[in-house]
């Protein structure tokens, strides 16, 4: 059973020497395991979610990165958003916790915050766009500042796009590891 603290891998790992790790071999993402230098399991979770185009494109991952080593301030919009952010870095990474966020902040119950999970899968606008003012209402009902829900939302939405499961990206990472283990 390996390590899940194992250095020799995170160095491996942060010399961006990738070549025939699983799901981490090409270029792109040999530059984000040198920009991003992961430490613990949960970058590499983070990286396989973010080394696609959508991340890279919208600037999630220099974000991601800039905040990781201190470049960047991390902050919530609410504090209640901390433990569903902090172990990426304020970021939003994964569908999971699109889910966590719009139940405790919207009010949402876990049937509804599936639904937006499964609308952000097939991109569809329409639903994120039915939802908005729904989140919104929640959100004020449970005390939350309306205005900064709806800014929440607008995040929720840019995201969806490019949201990743998170317990795929973990079953992935664990393969992942598995493979710099044995390099």
């Amino acid at each position: 059973e390996a390590d899940m603290d194992d250095q020799k891998v995170y160095e491996t790992l942060q010399d961006g020497n990738t070549l025939g790790v699983f799901q981490i071999e090409s270029s792109m993402f040999q530059g984000i395991n040198k920009r991003l230098k992961p430490n613990t399991f949960e970058d590499i979770i983070a990286i396989i979610a973010l080394g696609r185009p959508g991340p890279m494109e919208s600037g999630m991952v220099d974000d991601f990165i800039d905040r990781k080593h201190g470049r960047k301030p991390i902050s919530y919009m609410f504090a209640e958003l901390e433990p569903i952010l902090k172990p990426t870095y304020g970021t939003i990474v994964y569908q999971e916790q699109v889910m966590q966020i719009v139940q405790k902040i919207g009010g949402f119950s876990l049937g509804e915050a599936d639904l937006i999970r499964r609308a952000m899968g097939k991109k569809d606008a329409q639903i994120m766009e039915d939802n908005k003012s729904k989140f919104a209402q929640g959100a004020q009902k449970q005390g939350f500042d309306r205005v900064k829900a709806e800014e929440l939302w607008e995040l929720i939405v840019k995201f969806a796009g490019y949201g990743f499961n998170k317990s795929h990206s973990a079953a992935y990472a664990m393969i992942t590891f598995q493979t710099a283990y044995l390099k």
